[in-house]
């Protein structure tokens, strides 16, 4: 359509020119953060840590401005000096390090002549090798306790159902591309496509290189492969029959690898997952859940004996998610990451259930918007110490280290070379009762540079998706790029967000979206209570979860100016029958049927307010999005219009559900959205009069 060729020009040039707003006062652009500053952003991913604990590995990340992608190289860093140098550079992107269990080797993920590639680094001689000829990507390599064998998964193809024979083709002809025939209840998913018959499967292949010898089999996808001494393998997966009709349901299985007979280890109704193993590898600590068919539960903590017996909940009543757990070297705690209001901490778990907090602020590798997100990982030493992503509010993730006996301090400075020279956005914490009950709100404010509690500003609230998720005090180029134009950037975590214990999660269970927007008004009324924004200049948008608590907003008030919706939920009935989680959505967050109780996919659903929408509303959708289809987005579009409702659709070509996951995206992500909100401000308007 010619709509789509003139969006496409939309996403190269802007949907207007990036605004100059009224009280920018002549700024120095030379120290602005611009759309293309995005291109220079460098953060710290995945760091190891070796088993003497003296030099960490990590994927140093950046912006390739020829291929428009975010690429990874290897770098090591001695934990003692602090010497910092690169290991695995210049090819094609590089990730996924781990140590050899005697800490010689490194095995690692790359492409190898455009193939999917895991090759061994040899620290003696500097030389890398590939380890086998891979049909797939292959990925969560895992050495075996002797460094004798390699444990990774990788796709298999299966059996393409088919019910024809179709002719064959005469020499040189050119017909259409065969039918593809789908007989499963998931068949395509998000940042994948339209799925390919067959499943994951855990393979090994010896650590000097070789054939890859399957290790599980059948229709079910299986991973996260453990090593329980040098012969068994754990590995997580859902053998059940109706595996379709229940996502989430896995279990913990072991695999002896001498004849590959496979035996659960758990067996209730529920996500088990995540196994670590005992450095005496007596016993297995793991994640999960009984099963209440809710839209969300926290994962608990257990430890099992290695055959499955005695199994025990530790720290039954800490009221946070754990989300990666593994052994202290002495075994006899754990080391577990949680969610904690806003920010990511470690933590230690003794067996008696008792909480230390080892560190916080973990991580910094969103780099988009402001999600905690980060990780860390612990050495072999009777003293261990623990090299984690630290995230900041104006810096993008860096490595650091602590430990008992080593001065605890960060070890890179990947950006300073560019931000220092920038005026960068002052992040305040403010905390709001909420007009709803009176619960507590938690959100972060980016003030522009220069900024004055006037009453003068524009205010621009960005709300985040999943909605199960938490922002926090982290760095992200989205919400830079928008203080650096002059608007104040409020980010919230409002009632459904995670690190605020179970009931602050649960408040939204079949009441999404809800008093979450009593929330998020809450903390608007702040800001204008506090002078910090113009009641005239308010500006709203939000991606998935936080597109559609956009549209859901605009159907419930008129006072914002202007407001953008990103890869919304609009229908709830047709998300429930088309989108990659489908089944998810209407088991766990419905829990109903829509052919036999459309109200209760109906009744929360923006589509069901168009009446009363009257905000000028962008929409903007990646055109391969199959976690919110490109159809939950157009709906709205095309009841705006039907309504007379300014708006515009943007598509963005080739993107699935993480617009912002190639940089030129993410600039065309929010110049696109200040352009919008330019149009609709009444401080620009009066000036251009």
């Amino acid at each position: 359509m010619s709509l789509n060729r003139a969006i496409g020009a939309i996403l190269v040039c802007g949907l207007l020119s990036t605004p100059a707003l009224a009280d920018d006062h002549g700024a120095d652009e030379s120290r602005k953060f611009t759309a293309e500053r995005v291109f220079d952003i460098e953060y710290a991913s995945d760091p190891q840590i070796s088993p003497d604990g003296e030099t960490i590995v990590y994927v140093r990340r950046s912006m390739d401005k020829l291929t428009d992608r975010d690429r990874g190289d290897i770098w090591t860093i001695d934990v003692k000096s602090g010497a910092h140098r690169p290991l695995i550079t210049g090819g094609a992107s590089a990730g996924a390090p781990r140590w050899s269990p005697d800490g010689t080797k490194l095995i690692y993920t790359t492409a190898t002549d455009g193939k999917p590639d895991l090759r061994l680094y040899y620290f003696d001689s500097d030389r890398s090798v590939s380890l086998g000829q891979f049909s797939a990507g292959p990925g969560n390599a895992a050495w075996s306790p002797d460094g004798s064998t390699i444990a990774f998964t990788m796709f298999t193809p299966g059996q393409t159902p088919s019910f024809a024979k179709p002719p064959a083709a005469p020499e040189g002809a050119t017909w259409s591309d065969p039918v593809r025939v789908f007989d499963d209840l998931q068949f395509r998913f998000d940042g994948a496509g339209y799925l390919k018959e067959g499943a994951t499967h855990v393979y090994t292949l010896p650590a000097d290189g070789g054939t890859p010898r399957q290790i599980t089999s059948g229709e079910a996808d299986f991973g996260s492969p453990t090593w329980l001494g040098n012969d068994t393998l754990l590995v997580v997966g859902n053998e059940a029959e109706d595996r379709d009709l229940d996502p989430i349901e896995s279990e913990i299985y072991a695999v002896n690898l001498s004849d590959l007979s496979r035996s659960a280890l758990t067996t209730r109704d529920g996500p088990d997952l995540a196994p670590s193993v005992s450095p005496d590898g007596s016993q297995i600590a793991y994640l999960g859940y009984d099963d209440l068919v809710k839209s969300y539960q926290q994962a608990d903590l257990y430890v099992m004996n290695a055959d499955g017996s005695d199994v025990v909940e530790l720290a039954a009543d800490f009221d946070r998610g754990f989300s990666t757990v593994t052994w202290h070297p002495n075994g006899r705690s754990l080391i577990a990451q949680i969610e904690n209001a806003g920010v990511i901490d470690v933590i230690s778990v003794s067996m008696d259930g008792e909480i230390d907090t080892i560190v916080t602020n973990v991580g910094g590798t969103s780099i988009g918007r402001p999600y905690a997100a980060g990780s860390f990982t612990v050495s072999d030493t009777r003293r261990p110490v623990i090299a984690y992503t630290a995230g900041s509010p104006d810096r993008p993730a860096e490595i650091a280290v602590t430990g008992s006996r080593i001065n605890d301090r960060v070890l890179t400075d990947l950006n300073s070379d560019v931000l220092d020279h920038l005026d960068m956005a002052t992040i305040e914490e403010i905390k709001v009762p909420s007009r709803h009950d009176g619960l507590e709100i938690e959100a972060w404010v980016a003030l522009p540079p220069g900024f004055e509690a006037d009453g003068s500003a524009p205010m621009l609230m960005e709300i985040h998706g999943g909605p199960f998720a938490m922002y926090g005090p982290y760095f992200a180029s989205e919400i830079q790029r928008f203080a650096a134009e002059g608007y104040v950037t409020v980010y919230v975590n409002p009632r459904g967000s995670t690190g605020y214990g179970s009931d602050f999660a649960m408040a939204i269970d079949l009441a999404y979206p809800g008093y979450d927007y009593e929330d998020l008004m809450s903390v608007t009324d702040a800001l204008i209570e506090r002078n910090y924004v113009s009641a005239d200049r308010l500006f709203v948008t939000g991606g998935s979860g936080g597109g559609i608590l956009t549209a859901w907003i605009v159907g419930k008030t008129d006072r914002f100016a202007a407001a953008a919706t990103v890869k919304p939920v609009i229908n709830w009935m047709t998300m429930a029958l088309s989108a990659d989680i489908a089944q998810f959505v209407r088991r766990h967050w419905i829990r109903s049927d829509p052919w036999e109780n459309p109200e209760a996919f109906l009744d929360r659903s923006p589509i069901m307010l168009i009446e009363d929408v009257v905000t000028p509303t962008l929409v903007m959708v990646g055109e391969e999005d199959w976690r919110t289809p490109t159809w939950e987005a157009e709906q709205f579009y095309t009841a705006l219009k039907l309504k007379g409702v300014d708006t515009a659709l943007i598509r963005v070509p080739g993107s699935p559900h993480y617009i912002a996951g190639r940089p030129s995206r993410l600039i065309a992500k929010t110049d696109n959205i200040m352009g919008w909100f330019a149009k609709y401000d009444p401080a620009k308007q009066e000036s251009e009069d």
